[in-house]
């Protein structure tokens, strides 16, 4: 049996693809003066509530320091303010300015365009599968059962 190449592997795949959406997502973020992390905060930041600053990290898959990070950025950006969360006095509340709703907005249409041009050029069918499959990676890496 010959030796794997990179091309062939699971997660090379999985990182090219991941590279190639967020250079896209980044470029159009840049037109904006964001990134494209503080767009995926921002699309998970509820626009009328706030959203508490624990809640979100585990959406994003983040380490709770890089999240910080992301928040101070998003903080000296006028995009965020932070407010005590009125039922639980500990936790602290995430809450969009004005300008955060615009950005959330312009985060929000990049997604959608994305994600209904590979709807227009790939099979429902074929999603199907790849969302099955990317669901089933996933477990199997959540379940530590990989090594």
């Amino acid at each position: 049996m010959s030796p794997m190449k990179a091309s062939e592997t699971v997660d090379y795949n999985i990182k090219v693809c991941w590279h190639a959406i967020a250079r896209m997502y980044n470029t159009e973020a840049a037109k904006n003066d964001i990134t494209t992390s503080i767009g995926f905060v921002l699309l998970n930041i509820d626009p009328e509530k706030g959203t508490p600053a624990t809640k979100i990290a585990p959406l994003l898959g983040l380490e709770a320091r890089s999240l910080t990070r992301i928040l101070k950025s998003m903080e000296e950006k006028g995009l965020i303010y932070k407010q005590g969360d009125t039922v639980d006095k500990r936790s602290v509340r995430i809450l969009l300015t004005e300008l955060g709703l615009e950005k959330r907005e312009v985060s929000r249409v990049t997604v959608r365009q994305f994600n209904k041009k590979v709807r227009e050029l790939i099979p429902e069918s074929q999603l199907q599968v790849f969302f099955q499959v990317i669901g089933q990676i996933n477990e199997l890496i959540e379940s530590k059962k990989v090594f």
